[in-house]
């Protein structure tokens, strides 16, 4: 059984980190779709999603009178991330295919427009341009769909993440 405080915390940071990345979708929605392919509106929220996670995990482990295993480090990370991405792709979901499903193909081509130019900086030839232009005409990552496929992708790369944390935050072994 999980502990409570774990349970708790988890439920609870993972709800702020869901609205969070909402919050943070809804305002390069809002403000310029632009936004989506600048890498520093990335980092922002790779900043705060790892900020909230440390003030988790400390609160968590203080709650806890200092001690935490590895193990519980890692199940209260882990469900604070699976929470926060599930939050995040439903909003992702309803803005993108319910509330605004033109907003899907404008992104679509705005990504494509930036792959390009990133491409050609980098010197690849027109006949590679071409094909990967037409296979992401195929695939539209902001469909329903792919949404999915991308929570499921961010939970495995979260428990990468999630490892690394347990082992910062779990409590030094009594048996040295």
């Amino acid at each position: 059984m999980i502990n409570e405080v774990i349970k708790k915390n988890g439920i609870t940071y993972g709800v702020m980190i869901g609205i969070a990345s909402a919050l943070i979708t809804a305002t390069i929605y809002a403000v310029d779709l632009n936004l989506f392919v600048s890498w520093w509106f990335g980092l922002l929220g790779l900043v705060i999603n790892v900020t909230i996670s440390i003030i988790l995990l400390a609160k968590t482990k203080k709650e806890l009178n200092g001690i935490f295993p590895f193990k519980e480090a890692f199940t209260t990370y882990f469900i604070a991330a699976v929470i926060g991405i599930l939050i995040s792709t439903l909003f992702n979901i309803v803005l993108f295919n319910v509330i605004d499903p033109g907003a899907k193909d404008t992104l679509s081509e705005i990504m494509i427009k930036y792959t390009v130019g990133m491409l050609q900086k980098f010197g690849t030839p027109a006949s590679t341009i071409n094909e990967t232009i037409a296979k992401m005409k195929i695939t539209n990552p902001y469909s329903t769909l792919e949404l999915v496929k991308g929570s499921v992708f961010a939970i495995v790369i979260c428990a990468i993440f999630g490892l690394v944390f347990a082992a910062f935050f779990k409590s030094k072994s009594t048996q040295e």
